[in-house]
């Protein structure tokens, strides 16, 4: 290709669960970027590899879907990009459809959309090792004649197993660079079908794959074994529970050590940096402001990945879908559907990606009631926070004859109520403001598969790689303007008390406090509540910042849990913790529930409805807990 021609675009399509994101991994490697599509907040991923023949191509790997007949947001966008419809987006020069060759009677209806468009398309069937453990044979070249369109067998999490694909691609883009890439540059006349001709699919499905399936798969065996325990309605239930425990002891647990040296290494680079430089307030702003503030926060990055790993295992093992199902029955009590499990457990993670991901819910009603929790699960935001809190009052023993630690159970506690409340506000909003008819939960369970230790490795990499540019950007930013409002003006002469009492920061926590006195927080505690809005655990950033100005001597001998165990009661440490088990205290949340919904209503009442529940909260755990104590 000529340097002054632009890479040919090629578009990952398939159904959901059918490996496109492996294959996608499997392009790319870690030449990818994650972002959002112009005006929604649908996540996309682009990426760019080089082919055999050594043409860059450039790849995006759209949400998975069953239908160009888009029933939900997130089919919608796929959609849309598709045909050239969305603003923004380049129209694919190509498609590559992915199928699940163990499942091509659910796939091939969508090839046939696909190949109406009259773009190149490219079948790539992957998943043929499992096809093949099946006793599945599959006549490639009888398929491929069959839908007029090259079909590749490609095993993506196999080393090698992408190389027919990679081939082909590189035969697609000579022929259609031969006759331009016309036909990519305008939507095309693509129109919904009717109810005949999906009809009319079906058959064509059927007398394709009588022709293309020389054996067909015998039933998964270990899948239908696992499944009659992992879906039992009451053994399954204890195992998700089980499991969902395990994870928020791993959480605590398993990080500790990586926290540890973690901690150790930001107190060396502190104190080498005290001993090198001179006093002055370049040094309070490296030391005071970015370290003790921004330190404060990278210091929980081990159990951030923890969470994830966590997440991300049980998704390509095939059991989230399971755990919808188990669950459908229980949400369906308070009015959930069975797919809004989904989007609550990824808001563990985030509750930004987790309400996005409720588009799968086609449902309104339903989806805005998910919509409306999701910031009631415990994000890994608010996990800073907890553990902070956990680590400076709850002590370091075992309780249950041992074999549960106490912070731990502390934590999976704090999960817990956030849990209950959600479910308890979704009962309520869908018996009033949200009433309407639930519908049926109808989703594919996909067949259990060992996660690919390089798609687990690279998932992280992202998630870190995000954390820690967040750290970097949005938390640096605001840990120095913390830094500066906590630092001047200076404190007179005869001044008795900490110089930060008398900077701009102490006059607005001094100003904030007896709004918030009732709920027993303090002026550092006000204070570090305006910074969070941004993001929730800026405010641990903050404290570390407000307590290296304002503490001194012994009192700051030790990391910031060490110093609030000193500087606060356990009421008002119980009260924040319950603050913020509720409060909405994220800007990004806020937002992308405008976008996802295309209101201000609901985001103005998530905010009032959330603000005054945390509120009413801590108001009751800190008079209950002062009254326990007798403080």
């Amino acid at each position: 290709m000529g340097e002054d021609k632009a890479p040919p675009r090629l578009a990952l399509v398939g159904n959901p669960n059918s490996g496109k994101t492996a294959l996608f991994n499997a392009l790319t490697g870690s030449r990818h970027k994650v972002a959002n599509y112009a005006g929604v907040t649908v996540e996309k991923k682009e990426g760019n590899f080089v082919s055999p023949a050594g043409t860059r191509v450039r790849i995006i790997d759209l949400p998975g879907t069953y239908s160009l007949r888009a029933r939900s947001p997130d089919e919608a966008v796929t959609r849309d990009v598709v045909l050239g419809r969305m603003d923004g987006e380049e129209v694919p020069d190509a498609i590559v459809f992915v199928a699940d060759a163990t499942n091509l009677r659910l796939n091939l209806r969508l090839a046939l959309e696909l190949k109406q468009l009259g773009r190149p398309v490219i079948l790539a069937l992957n998943m043929m090792d499992a096809a093949e453990k099946q006793g599945m044979a599959v006549d490639a070249g009888e398929l491929s004649a069959e839908l007029g369109m090259p079909v590749v067998p490609t095993i993506a999490i196999r080393k090698g197993g992408i190389q027919a694909l990679l081939d082909q691609i590189d035969r697609t883009v000579r022929v259609a660079e031969s006759e331009g890439w016309g036909h990519a540059q305008a939507e095309c006349g693509w129109r919904e079908p009717s109810s005949h001709q999906l009809r009319d699919y079906t058959r064509e499905v059927e007398r394709i794959l009588a022709r293309a399936i020389q054996a067909p798969p015998r039933p998964h065996t270990a899948t239908r074994r696992l499944d009659k325990v992992l879906l039992h309605p009451f053994a399954g239930l204890m195992i998700l529970f089980a499991v969902l425990f395990l994870m928020f002891q791993g959480v605590f647990s398993w990080a500790q050590l990586p926290m540890e040296l973690i901690d150790a290494a930001l107190a060396a680079v502190t104190g080498w940096l005290t001993a090198s430089m001179p006093d002055g307030p370049l040094r309070s702003l490296v030391t005071d402001g970015v370290i003790a503030g921004v330190g404060s926060v990278i210091i929980f990055l081990p159990q951030i990945l923890v969470l994830f790993f966590f997440i991300q295992v049980l998704e390509d093992l095939g059991y989230m879908a399971r755990a919808a199902f188990l669950l459908d029955k229980l949400m369906g009590g308070v009015g959930l559907h069975g797919r809004a499990f989904i989007p609550l457990l990824s808001s563990f993670a985030c509750a930004v990606p987790g309400i996005m991901a409720a588009r799968t819910i086609e449902n309104r009603t339903d989806r805005i009631a998910t919509i409306m929790i999701a910031p009631l699960m415990t994000c890994s935001a608010r996990l800073p926070v907890y553990t902070l809190l956990i680590a400076a009052f709850v002590p370091d023993r075992t309780v249950l004859g041992g074999w549960v630690g106490l912070p731990g159970l502390v934590m999976f506690a704090l999960y817990a109520a956030g849990i209950l409340s959600g479910l308890l506000v979704a009962f309520v909003m869908k018996r009033t403001v949200l009433k309407g008819a639930r519908e049926p939960l109808l989703m594919q369970l996909p067949a259990y598969r060992l996660p690919h230790p390089r798609n687990v490795a690279l998932g992280l990499y992202d998630r870190g790689k995000a954390f820690l540019l967040r750290a970097g950007t949005t938390i640096f930013a605001l840990m120095v303007v913390v830094w500066f409002l906590a630092s001047f003006p200076a404190a007179p002469p005869d001044a008795t008390e900490p110089a930060i009492r008398y900077s701009i920061a102490g006059a607005i926590g001094h100003a904030l406090e007896p709004l918030l006195a009732p709920i027993g927080f303090n002026w550092q505690i006000a204070l570090a509540l305006v910074p969070g809005m941004a993001a929730r655990e800026v405010a641990v950033g903050v404290l570390g910042t407000i307590y290296a100005l304002s503490e001194t001597g012994d009192s700051l001998r030790g990391s910031l849990a060490t110093v609030l165990a000193q500087s606060w009661s356990l009421p008002t440490a119980l009260s924040l913790l319950a603050w913020y088990v509720f409060a909405p205290q994220c800007m990004a949340t806020l937002g992308v529930v405008r976008r996802e919904l295309n209101s201000r209503f609901w985001p103005a009442a998530m905010f009032v409805f959330l603000t005054s529940l945390a509120y009413a909260a801590a108001f009751a755990t800190y008079r209950i807990a002062a009254a326990v104590l007798g403080v």
